[in-house]
């Protein structure tokens, strides 16, 4: 039998897609590992598809990470890996992680305290802090939403603009959270969002990076999947979109874009993986949404930059991902960009990120928002990056939240040096 990635994820990806709401699966005495493959995915692959393995990132060429069930440990490690362990625990520490801090309104009375960032939170308490933060500075941002999620979610955003007033400048256009898994990406878009309000009047490089942009921040684009994340399925990573003759639910958004969909290589046609791609290109209602949107801005001032953000591996990614030779017409400027923002990233905490375009870098996509956004939309930059931790070391998905800060605050100061740089 051949294993594809497809094959690998069928029956654990199967069993998960299909999990009632009712139902909320814990991960207790899962045990995470990273293995080395010595450039052989192919042969590690074969050896742990007999594993009911739960996949954190199957796509890298030098180690495989996923989570094994309490009772097939002892087998997994008989096989003799190199490993390094993600979690000795998977489930306790999910059950950590999801301690939330309560949050109490302030509505425009106060602005909201940086104290937010001390916890990750449930998705009703993201919406109302986003209101309450914008309510403080109601003169220079609005909410908007651009639609609706499958499961009837607003997909809502902010608009923050500077002294040219409303719509005058190029946007700047962050996503957070198109996979739902990836919840430290929600709160670094919300500290870059914080401080951009909070420093305007204050800080003259802050003030000269509004005046010049208006910024279009989306924290959750699919709302559906984060709270399914929160309530039933930790490590769920695709919309909630059921598809007819299947009982697997959803597909990868960021396999959705209406642009290179049809290559093959880079996403699913197997309506149970992780990264399905839909059964026609753009065809959720989250993706219909994003690519409307979109269009506005490119026919209103333009997009100059626009970042995806996820997690994990430490990585900024370039155009293209559908294919390993193609590079963005502006490459040199993209590469000495994200070569800086590596550097101004490193500067705070040490923490090291790889840059490149994202398909000779780490592995191919299609169907992604970056190149739809670099050949369609029209953005003088698109990029992704890929939070922390490292893909072979730290806790993957399951960041500590003692590392919210700290991930925050060393992108936000290279954001500083991007946005002055674009």
């Amino acid at each position: 039998m051949k294993f594809t990635l497809a094959t690998l994820l069928l029956a654990p990806l199967a069993l998960a897609s299909a999990v009632p709401r009712e139902r909320k699966m814990t991960y207790a005495g899962y045990k995470a590992y990273s293995i080395s493959t010595h450039h052989n995915p192919a042969a590690v692959k074969a050896k742990i598809a007999k594993f009911a393995a739960i996949p954190f990132n199957l796509d890298n060429d030098e180690h495989l990470d996923v989570a094994i069930p309490p009772e097939e440990i002892a087998a997994f490690e008989q096989l003799g890996f190199e490993t390094k362990v993600l979690h000795e625990d998977l489930g306790a520490d999910i059950a950590e992680e999801g301690n939330f801090a309560p949050y109490e309104s302030v509505g425009a009375q106060a602005i909201p305290s940086l104290t937010w960032f001390n916890s990750y939170h449930a998705y009703n308490d993201h919406r109302t802090f986003f209101n309450d933060l914008q309510a403080s500075f109601a003169s220079q941002s609005e909410i908007f939403t651009i639609g609706k999620s499958y499961e009837g979610r607003d997909i809502y955003g902010i608009h923050i603009w500077g002294s040219g007033g409303k719509g005058s400048k190029p946007a700047i256009y962050f996503h957070g959270t198109v996979h739902a898994r990836e919840w430290i990406s929600a709160m670094v878009v919300e500290y870059i969002t914080y401080n951009l309000l909070t420093q305007y009047a204050t800080d003259t490089a802050i003030k000269a990076i509004r005046d010049k942009y208006d910024f279009y921040i989306l924290p959750f684009v699919n709302p559906d999947g984060f709270v399914f994340s929160q309530t039933t399925t930790r490590l769920w990573r695709k919309n909630r979109q059921p598809r007819s003759g299947s009982t697997c639910i959803g597909t990868d958004i960021n396999r959705n874009w209406p642009y290179k969909w049809e290559l093959t290589g880079g996403a699913s046609t197997d309506k149970c993986s992780e990264t399905y791609k839909g059964l026609a290109a753009g065809d959720t209602p989250e993706n219909k949404a994003l690519v409307a949107f979109t269009q506005t801005l490119k026919n209103n001032k333009g997009i100059k930059l626009y970042i995806d953000w996820h997690s994990y591996g430490q990585y900024i990614l370039l155009p293209y991902g559908y294919n390993c030779a193609a590079r963005a017409s502006n490459n040199a400027a993209q590469t000495s960009l994200a070569q800086g923002l590596a550097a101004r990233i490193r500067q705070s905490y040490g923490t090291s990120f790889t840059y490149g375009p994202s398909c000779s870098t780490l592995y191919q996509t299609t169907g992604s928002a970056p190149d739809y956004l670099t050949d369609v939309g029209g953005a003088t930059y698109a990029w992704t990056i890929e939070l922390r931790p490292t893909s072979n070391s730290g806790s993957g998905f399951v960041l500590p939240a003692t590392q919210i800060l700290p991930a925050s605050i060393e992108q936000w100061e290279g954001m500083k040096y991007l946005l002055a740089a674009v």
